[in-house]
């Protein structure tokens, strides 16, 4: 078959950049044992794209050559070294590891080949009805039940496009009970929805994982620990990680990450003053990038939440925020702003405090009231730290024994608060993240910090009594 040579040169807007001969890690600092073991010929081979794979496609990750040059240099006329892709330069995996700062910019090249049958194919854009069974099958954590699909597109009897997918059947809504607290539901029965606060944060990857198999990691763990909910806290996770739970039966509260300031701050009423004023630019970047969100992960059921603000950094005109993602996907709940400066808008009221679950603060009747974030349960793990002379947490235990315990008072204060009040929360964290040591791991995810034992029989209780 003949094909085509091609040279990519990306030009990219980037933070980073370091001579280098040959791939090896850049820095000394803690690694996970999957950046320990990597291997630049076979990083990340998964099929990026699994809501719609198609058969045909090539695997771009691994070396490349890169150069950081001034913005206005026109091109390198020569390169530095190589960079390990898809870990941005910043990481140790990267094999560069230093920041350029927003006046420099880093080129990317490498050689590969498009095969000729490839070229002039066009991807076609179709919306296809499909009636379902009168006997559906719902998804929930305890029966993710997912339908796989194939959808071929057919002209002049030939296929011209055909992707695997799949879709779920599920209901995300919220009810009054007979108490009048309005709860949670799920396939219109409640469910109290219980997790931990994950960042998704890596020591050697950054903001990206080593491998698949330390993404889906964390998610095993968490299940493990009898969990059935993440939020995942203002970062966009790689589509591999959405199916990965809609697979395994986790919700997910979906943040939209953070951008701007929070010049006014009240976490304990509704909110009065004046928000944020963002210029148009700043407006229209955040209402194009939300929508780039929602778009691009509107298709996986594991979300059931999207929370566009939190703790009011970059909050702004929040009423009409929340309208617009309520009309724009009226399938899932809202959460205007996590943990304070609220307004009687969207679903769900969510509190944050630390280090532990509080009697009512903020109260409202008409909304589902949640604990958005709590805990904080620091222990430092020597030999496992980012930093061994900068760390914290909002209360610091010795052992895994003390984090289990106090872990296990918390659980009991949000079981009794569940009665009356609270009908989700949220522990912070999943991992410890650089100077944060509380989290139920350590950063490299070499060491689990409770018994695993004693917290998944805590979770579980907790969301027994308050599901129906």
């Amino acid at each position: 078959m003949s094909r085509t040579t091609v040279t990519i040169l990306l030009a990219l807007l980037s933070l980073a950049g370091f001579e280098a001969k040959a791939y090896k890690p850049a820095g000394n600092r803690i690694m996970t044992t999957w950046g320990e073991n990597i291997d630049p010929s076979k990083v990340w081979q998964e099929y990026p794209r699994p809501i719609m794979e198609r058969p045909d496609w090539e695997n771009l990750n691994g070396l490349w050559q890169y150069a950081i040059l001034e913005k206005d240099v026109p091109s390198p006329a020569e390169y530095q070294g190589d960079i390990l892709v898809p870990f941005c330069a910043e990481s140790a995996l990267s094999g560069v590891g230093k920041e350029v700062g927003e006046k420099k910019v880093i080129w990317y090249k490498r050689m590969f080949t498009v095969p000729k049958s490839w070229r002039g194919r066009a991807l076609a854009g179709e919306t296809i009805t499909i009636n379902m069974p009168a006997d559906v099958k719902l998804w929930s954590p305890d029966s993710p039940y997912l339908y796989d699909l194939e959808v071929s597109i057919s002209s002049g009897g030939k296929t011209v496009d055909k992707v695997k997918s799949y879709a779920a059947m599920r209901k995300i809504s919220t009810k009054k009970d007979g108490n009048g607290v309005v709860r949670l539901q799920l396939n219109n029965k409640d469910l109290f929805q219980y997790g931990p606060l994950d960042q998704g944060w890596w020591p050697d990857g950054l903001y990206t994982a080593p491998s698949y198999e330390a993404m889906v990691y964390d998610v095993d763990k968490t299940k493990e620990w009898g969990f059935n909910m993440i939020r995942k806290h203002v970062k966009i996770e790689p589509a591999l990680w959405y199916t990965y739970c809609d697979r395994n039966g986790i919700i997910v509260w979906q943040d939209m990450p953070s951008s701007g300031s929070n010049p006014t701050w009240q976490p304990r009423n509704y909110f009065h003053g004046e928000e944020l004023q963002r210029s148009p630019e700043s407006e229209a970047n955040y209402r194009k990038e939300l929508k780039e969100v929602i778009d691009a992960l509107r298709n996986y059921p594991c979300i059931v939440v999207w929370t566009p603000f939190n703790e009011g950094f970059g909050q702004f005109k929040t009423p009409e925020i929340v309208e617009w993602i309520k009309t724009y996907d009226p399938s899932r709940l809202v959460n205007p702003a996590s943990g304070g400066n609220f307004y009687p808008c969207g679903d769900i009221i969510d509190m944050h405090t630390y280090p532990s679950p509080p009697q009512i603060c903020v109260y409202d009747g008409s909304r589902a009231n949640v604990i958005g974030e709590y805990g904080g349960i620091g222990m430092a793990t020597e030999g496992h730290l980012w930093a061994a002379d900068r760390n914290w947490g909002y209360v610091q235990n010795k052992s895994a024994d003390e984090v289990t315990k106090t872990y296990e008072e918390y659980a009991d204060k949000i079981n009794r608060l569940a009665d009356y009040w609270i009908v989700g929360a949220v522990y912070t964290q999943t991992t410890d993240v650089e100077s944060e040591i509380n989290g139920l791991m350590t950063y490299d995810r070499k060491v689990v910090k409770i018994d695993k034992d004693c917290v998944r029989e805590a979770n579980r209780r907790v969301i027994a009594n308050h599901s129906k």
